[in-house]
């Protein structure tokens, strides 16, 4: 896909659209679009202006990504009129993803425990997917008696949230969507999330709710991660009446299979050149297959769990993790016709964590297999964040344009 192939569809430009909204004949366009000759800069940076605005009449607030990954934080946040005005995220190939799919007007910085929080542009949301790290933690009293800083500056120092809870304490943002896996909760004894809650509510004064959501009511995987939303000021914001789909009534994997081993019209919901067909690299080895098989008829025999998840077209995964690359055991596909199973291809993976939705453009896959698990499996559910992106909405917007923050601008200027 040409630079000014991805730019127009990222504006939502059909070839007529771009042939009008530039200027040219619909020959230069095609040229441009296969990459025959040469886009004018000027027509790129056009179509960048055009899909750099979510919304009729621009922006509605602005938000920062932290820890980005590949953008599932800001998918969910730009539909409602969010603009990102700054990045963060330090693997390379994340960002490769993330840039093949977002047109960026700043460039993503890598390690954000090395950017001074004054380098951070103002902004009303900070969203962030934050890493869980053990907190070093200690009574308040002998910190006072030694001379040291208590709170989230001595407990979280040399872990990442520690950077989250900073960049929050200096831009004082209108709201926040912090995301982490369900054992957070019970994280170190449920000492670490303690630490979170007492940083951001009563050291930074913000307003917080907290749910854990299951991302099987919109996909069809057994997903569970908690969300905190912050509010800088009191508001009637109520996690609770987030209303979602009955997660018994939820999508099945054959929705996002490939043909032959999801149902018959699977396909037909997505745009051609999805990778129509499973290539026989997916389907694991005899000795692969003889192992995972083997690993968990041991464990059965002891009375444990542990095991690989086999399933078709009418189940729901497990959840999908970072190390799929390795076996694939998780999420193993029934074949028809075939005795071993397949791993899921990286083009289902982004279906499955709701990247790739039928009436979208493709998501773009420019990495390697491997990666590419790593990616979706540390990624956010797309359609759970839209949904809490759409319930804050009317809480942020409303927010974004107060009078605080007019002063604080003022007296920056």
């Amino acid at each position: 896909m040409t630079e000014f192939s991805r730019l127009r569809k990222e504006a939502g430009f059909t070839i007529p659209d771009a042939v009008e909204a530039l200027g040219y004949c619909e020959r230069t366009i095609y040229r441009w679009e296969t990459g025959e000759s040469a886009p004018r800069k000027a027509a790129l940076e056009i179509l960048k202006q055009a899909a750099r605005k979510p919304v009729a009449g621009g922006s509605r607030f602005t938000f920062i990504d932290l820890f980005a990954g590949i953008g599932g934080l800001r998918k969910g946040f730009e539909p409602i009129g969010g603009r990102c005005v700054f990045t963060s995220e330090w693997d390379r190939f994340s960002v490769e993803t993330y840039l093949a799919n977002r047109v960026c007007d700043h460039k993503v910085e890598g390690d954000i425990t090395k950017v001074p929080v004054q380098y951070i542009p103002e902004h009303d949301v900070l969203l962030a997917g934050f890493p869980c790290l053990p907190f070093s933690i200690a009574g308040v009293s002998k910190k006072n008696a030694l001379g040291r800083e208590h709170g989230f500056r001595c407990e979280a120092q040399g872990t990442l949230f520690f950077d989250v809870a900073r960049i929050i304490e200096h831009h004082q943002p209108k709201a926040f969507l912090l995301e982490n896996v369900k054992n957070l909760l019970s994280h170190d004894r449920g000492r670490t999330f303690d630490v979170v809650k007492r940083a951001l509510s009563e050291e930074l004064g913000y307003r917080i709710r907290t749910r854990v959501i299951d991302a099987k009511s919109l996909v069809p995987q057994h997903r569970e991660r908690i969300f905190i939303v912050g509010f800088r000021e009191e508001n009637s914001f109520d996690f609770d009446e987030l209303q979602l789909p009955n997660p018994l009534a939820g999508p099945k994997l054959g929705s996002i299979l490939h043909p032959e081993d999801g149902s018959e019209d699977a396909e037909e919901q997505f745009t051609e050149g999805r990778n129509a067909r499973v290539l026989p690299k997916y389907t694991l080895s005899d000795h692969l297959w003889g192992y995972l098989q083997d690993y968990a008829e041991k464990h059965r025999a002891k009375g444990n769990g542990f095991g690989f998840g086999l399933v078709g077209p009418d189940d729901v995964a497990r959840t999908l993790s970072a190390r799929y690359f390795k076996d694939g055991s998780e999420i193993l596909i029934r074949q028809k016709g075939r005795m071993n199973p397949r791993r899921l291809t990286p083009r289902e993976c982004a279906r499955l964590m709701g990247f790739d939705r039928p009436g979208e453009r493709a998501f773009v896959i420019p990495v390697s297999d491997t990666q590419a698990y790593r990616q979706f499996g540390n990624a956010v559910v797309v359609p759970v964040v839209e949904a809490v992106a759409r319930h804050m909405e009317p809480f942020v917007v409303e927010k974004a344009a107060s009078p605080h923050r007019a002063e604080k601008v003022k007296e920056v200027a």
